[in-house]
């Protein structure tokens, strides 16, 4: 057996050592990145009036800072539907203010009232932190003389994963129009290959038939990790819990809160996921 000095020894196991770095570091790189945690928000934010009676999309974009949340689920947005919301552009000025990725999504779609002027809009805003690759709207089941609702979808590029985002709210009027509702958002949702969350204001008490039968699909967020009773309206003295984050397989929901404000007559709804290693690709 051929014998080395110390010195050279020392700088032989020291050249192996640097070697098995090498090897080893991107698989560590590798590891390091394989869970991904997410902030997430869903807020009704009644277009930008709060429970005061103030007009103030400022306030809301402040309340969604304050959150930190990187994916964001918004209801009642207005694009230059109204004088109630000083006739602006909601979905664009919330991404420009918060610089974020946006989606709107139009349930509500009407001509101007005088022409030339951009059409009047009222639906769902996903902003992300993280780039939309794909979306789309599809209008959900609708009692004559109701007002239109549907399931924004969209696809969200975590870090590499891809995330379905869904975002609703569902009818305030009728049990069984919302139960129509629900069973088209299962089928439209189901089969998702990607981890999925949905998120919105679902006019639904927790031990409600709709919301059973979306949490026989889903995981409502708040039963694994709120803290209380997570009661969401109205803003001023929440008694009912309507506003839900659900999420499926693939996702880990570390924490759940309801953020107190006056921005709108709902309060919104926090969470942290851990995208799992399992959802990547």
């Amino acid at each position: 057996m051929t014998r080395y000095p110390r010195s050279r020894r020392s700088l032989i196991l020291t050249a192996l050592a640097g070697c098995l770095l090498l090897v080893l570091s991107p698989l560590t790189a590798q590891a390091a990145v394989r869970a991904t945690d997410v902030k997430t928000l869903t807020f009704n934010i009644h277009h930008g009036q709060g429970s005061d009676g103030r007009l103030d999309l400022e306030r809301v974009a402040k309340v969604i800072e304050a959150s930190g949340a990187s994916v964001v689920g918004l209801q009642e947005v207005d694009k230059y539907f109204d004088a109630r919301s000083n006739w602006v552009d909601q979905p664009a000025w919330l991404a420009a203010r918060l610089q974020m990725h946006y989606v709107f999504a139009a349930n509500l779609d009407w001509d101007p009232l005088e022409p030339g002027k951009p059409r009047r809009q009222y639906g769902t805003l996903v902003l992300s932190k993280y780039p939309i690759v794909d979306s789309r709207n599809t209008l959900l089941p609708l009692t004559p003389g109701r007002e239109q609702r549907g399931l924004q979808e969209a696809v969200i590029d975590v870090d590499g994963t891809p995330l379905r985002f869904a975002n609703t709210h569902l009818t305030t009027y009728n049990d069984g129009e919302r139960q129509l509702q629900v069973n088209a958002i299962v089928d439209l949702l189901k089969d998702a290959a990607e981890p999925t969350m949905l998120v919105g204001d679902l006019n639904a008490i927790p031990t409600s038939t709709e919301v059973k039968t979306l949490t026989t699909h889903w995981t409502d967020t708040w039963r694994k990790v709120g803290a209380g009773l997570g009661f969401t309206s109205p803003a001023l003295l929440p008694v009912r819990r309507i506003d839900y984050q659900l999420h499926s397989a693939g996702l880990t929901p570390k924490s759940a809160s309801v953020r107190s404000t006056l921005a709108s007559d709902h309060l919104p709804v926090a969470a942290t996921y851990t995208l799992a290693a399992s959802s990547r690709g």
